[in-house]
């Protein structure tokens, strides 16, 4: 699916509004921070990349939801898959491009410390890579009996093949058995130091010995100062930057610091600081370092040609831990934590209806508990469930008193989750692929293309008529509302007039009354809004979708009377109002007299057209049709 830049920022699919004012802690957060609970670097980029552009093969996304249908059914499944992808590093596919290219042979002009951060990365993947190799039969161990199509490819094309196994055996040759990943720095700089096998190369060896040499000093250097200087809690910290540094809780220095401590700084309430001796002993521990990891480099160049050679076994591994990290620690990992039943599977279809049955807001349930849950019903089926919002007509029309910029992005969030292959918030949803998302939403100016608000809105519906096709969804909030209330109703009613002719799902929201007598004169046009209460004066959100124009008299007026305006000024306003309002009833009036033929043989076929692609059983489908027959007799 292809989803415009404008679109990704109206929708929140990675940033949240006004992220840039309330910081990173904003509670409020995107679709993309809601499900990045990945635990690799390449998971979260691969979520990232399908949020911003979902699927649109069907085939595709029917693999991916039935591998959650199992892993939802499957508990030891989903529990073992989540163990075991920690076991792989989390930089495994970033790394694994080191394979892919060949570097220039290490020579003697090579062999220097500019040379060795080069060497120290390629050590550094050498064992990443035995690390993620010899996790590998735990991962087979897991899939060994699955059953859905997508896990079952992986089990046969990763787990069963062979060359894994003699890329393991290639490696274990020349790094030493006890050699892992690590993530402490020092620790990290060991394991590399010490990778390759000893006796292989006599200068690496000698470069080991002035290493641990270097090292045992600098740790007997910090347990003369602990005595000498009485300080206890005195640590000795390692950076791969900065090297051996100390840190000394600052309770535990009394008065000024010894003069023979230098680079001292604060952080907290601890003093990190050096010495002379410290920084000699450093520097020496940091060259013969350096010349571990470029012998390293020199006993490792044939291993490295023998690895390039499998070099696509290597890149299919990398794809499918970050597609196994997305399904797993994302999508099943984010179901898992809602109740039973919150999020189920959706449903799609090459042609038929776009439903959602109680559909909710991904985004704001997770963070509100009292969210509401949306009773949505655009089609008049009485005999099917009137929670379900039917885009079974080619274009919809919205009007909304409240809530309607989070309806707006419910559905579009809705449809995003649902072609990603993850399961929804709704209790039920069939859906049409949609191959292209188009949003025009708020009224802001745009002062670096020196765009007023109303240029704005025409910049962006001049984007979406041009590059929108049958099969795009369309959502459109308050067009026209930012010029001349004539201008801007005539430029709302021609779009909407445009869109009818392309035939795509479009929902539009307007404040405008007048645009709902559209609905009197094409058949595929549906009015719908938010329920609201009126008790004394009093406006009650119900925050419920509901079809037709129920309307509350003067809303906007009764808004204008709470914010403190004149009550003369308001009278006046509502005779003005009524006398509109006669004009527009006798010509609606007219209107519904002289198409409403065409809208009841237009109903009637739609009606059959959802029921056609509904789920429910024979019985309810029979009665359906004979009310649906009953109906049309009478009127």
């Amino acid at each position: 699916m292809n989803i415009d830049a404008t679109s990704v920022h109206n929708l929140e699919i990675i940033e949240p509004f006004h992220s840039t004012l309330l910081g990173t802690s904003n509670k409020k957060r995107s679709l993309f921070h809601m499900l990045k609970t990945t635990k690799t670097i390449g998971g979260t980029r691969l979520l990232r990349a399908n949020l911003l552009q979902p699927l649109k093969d069907i085939e595709t996304i029917n693999a991916r939801l039935d591998c959650l249908d199992e892993l939802m059914s499957n508990e030891q499944l989903f529990f073992g898959l989540c163990q075991i992808l920690r076991k792989f590093p989390k930089e495994t596919d970033r790394v694994l491009c080191h394979f892919c290219f060949k570097p220039k042979k290490v020579t003697a002009e090579a062999l220097a410390v500019e040379r060795a951060k080069k060497s120290q990365v390629l050590v550094s993947s050498v064992i990443l890579l035995k690390t993620a190799l010899d996790a590998l039969p735990l991962l087979s161990k897991v899939l060994k009996d699955v059953k859905s199509s997508l896990l079952s490819n992986i089990y046969k094309s990763v787990c069963e093949n062979e060359k894994y196994d003699l890329i393991k055996k290639r490696i274990g040759e020349v790094i030493d058995e006890d050699v892992l990943h690590a993530r402490v720095p020092f620790v990290a700089c060991t394991q590399q130091c010490f990778a390759v096998k000893a006796g292989i190369d006599g200068l690496l060896d000698i470069s080991r010995r002035s290493f641990c040499k270097t090292s045992e000093a600098i740790h007997n250097l910090a347990n003369n100062y602990r005595e000498d200087f009485k300080f206890p809690n005195l640590k000795l910290t390692f950076k791969n930057r900065q090297g051996f540094h100390f840190v000394i809780p600052q309770k535990n220095i009394q008065g000024k610091l010894p003069s023979k401590f230098i680079q001292v700084v604060k952080h907290g309430n601890n003093i990190h600081c050096s010495t002379l001796e410290l920084a000699s002993l450093n520097a020496r521990n940091k060259s013969a370092a350096a010349e571990c990891y470029t012998r390293t480099e020199v006993c490792l160049e044939e291993l490295m040609d023998d690895i390039r050679e499998n070099v696509s076994v290597l890149t299919l591994l990398a794809e499918v831990l970050c597609l196994l990290d997305m399904i797993v620690n994302s999508f099943a990992h984010m179901i898992s934590t809602k109740p039973v039943d919150r999020y189920t599977r959706p449903e799609f279809t090459e042609n038929g209806p776009l439903a959602i049955d109680s559909g909710r807001h991904p985004i704001l349930e997770s963070i509100h508990n009292d969210f509401v849950v949306r009773n949505e019903h655009i089609n008049s089926h009485s005999n099917l469930s009137p929670q379900t919002t039917f885009f079974s007509r080619r274009w919809i029309l919205h009007l909304f008193w409240s809530g309607k910029s989070t309806y707006l992005q419910q559905v579009c969030l809705i449809v995003i989750l649902a072609q990603v292959g993850c399961y929804v918030p709704a209790r039920f949803s069939t859906l049409r692929v949609v191959d292209r998302m188009f949003t025009r939403m708020g009224a802001v100016d745009n002062l670096e293309s020196h765009s007023s608000t109303f240029m704005t809105e025409m910049k962006e519906t001049a984007f979406i008529m041009q590059n929108v096709s049958r099969r795009s969804l369309i959502v459109m909030d308050e067009l026209g509302r930012a010029t001349s209330s004539m201008d801007g109703f005539a430029m709302a009613w021609s779009c909407c007039e445009h869109l009818l002719s392309l035939k795509a799902y479009t929902i539009f929201a307007s404040h405008m009354e007048n645009i709902s007598e559209l609905a009197t004169i094409y058949p595929n046009v549906k009015i719908l809004q938010f329920h609201v209460d009126l008790k004394n004066n009093r406006l009650d959100f119900k925050f419920q979708l509901k079809e037709g124009t129920t309307r509350i008299p003067h809303y906007g007026l009764l808004l204008a009377e709470v914010a403190g305006l004149p009550s003369s000024v308001i009278e006046t306003a509502r005779m003005i109002t009524s006398r509109i309002s006669e004009k527009e009833g006798k010509r609606m009036e007219v209107n519904c007299i002289q198409h409403y033929s065409i809208q009841r043989a237009y109903h009637a076929a739609q009606r059959l057209l959802c029921l056609k692609y509904c789920n429910q059983d024979e019985d309810v489908i029979r009665l359906a049709l004979r009310n649906l027959k009953e109906s049309c007799i009478n009127n």
